[in-house]
């Protein structure tokens, strides 16, 4: 009796499983190879913009067949882990966070506009970052003075008074007070999930416009209590420099 064909083009008696086991083995070998690249980079103590081996050499080393560490490497460079200049080679690359603000993005973006928790949660983590490293940043800054950073509340408290976004100077600002700290990877995380911010924003036509002038005198009285010392009023600035965005995610949740 003939074997009815699917509406997928494929023979109903065909076994899927053995159509997709050449797939499965090859993305398994790839991700073994990927594992064993990060580990090279992290034995022989390899840091950003140092040299690779050749292909070559990585097939050789690894035990690999070329096509295994080419895949490898184009799923380390979209990570940032490697980098490839043509005519150059292959390097270790930024080890930036990058790629997380376009998964965290596309993630708060799919919710779509009748469902803002995603980007709720991005501002309560930027929150609980700001706090957590509060007496580090105060620490740094007690008893100095900051014309760098006052100059860019006067631009914030202008703008606002205007009518005014100031994101740039709002991020500005948080590195500025970050810039105080040794954490690499909190100074990475906040710049990163401030791009989610500003990425996901446009996307659910969310304009934060709404109370300008107190998110501004915020900034002023985070950046007072800090060079007065003060942990307590800096944590306290620092929770209601969020409350203005929180209060507007949490009014539109509340009515959909």
């Amino acid at each position: 009796m003939p074997r009815k064909a699917s509406k997928l083009g494929v023979d109903t008696a065909t076994n899927f499983a053995d159509i997709l086991a050449p797939v499965s083995k090859q993305n398994n070998r790839a991700a073994s190879t990927m594992d064993a690249i990060k580990t090279y980079i992290v034995e022989k103590n390899l840091v950003p913009g140092d040299p690779l081996p050749t292909e070559t050499q990585l097939c050789e080393q690894l035990g690999v067949s070329r096509s295994s560490v080419r895949e490898a490497i184009r799923k380390l460079e979209t990570l940032n882990i490697v980098s490839v200049e043509h005519g150059r080679g292959t390097f270790v690359g930024t080890l930036s966070l990058d790629p997380i603000v376009q998964t965290l993005a596309f993630r708060a973006s799919i919710q779509g506009p009748g469902n803002l928790t995603g980007l709720r949660d991005v501002v309560e983590v930027r929150r609980y970052l700001d706090l957590g490293c509060s007496q580090e940043i105060v620490a740094s800054l007690a008893g100095t003075e900051q014309p760098e950073l006052t100059q860019i509340v006067d631009a914030m408290e202008a703008k606002a008074a205007a009518g005014q976004n100031f994101q740039e100077e709002d991020i500005n600002f948080h590195l500025g007070l970050l810039a105080k700290t040794s954490n690499m990877v909190v100074k990475q995380l906040v710049h990163s999930l401030w791009l989610v911010h500003m990425a996901v924003l446009p996307e659910l036509n969310l304009q934060i416009s709404h109370r300008l002038e107190d998110t501004a005198r915020a900034h002023r009285l985070i950046l007072d209590a800090a060079t007065k010392g003060d942990v307590d009023a800096y944590q306290e600035a620092v929770i209601w420099h969020y409350e203005p965005l929180e209060e507007i995610l949490q009014t539109r949740i509340a009515s959909l």
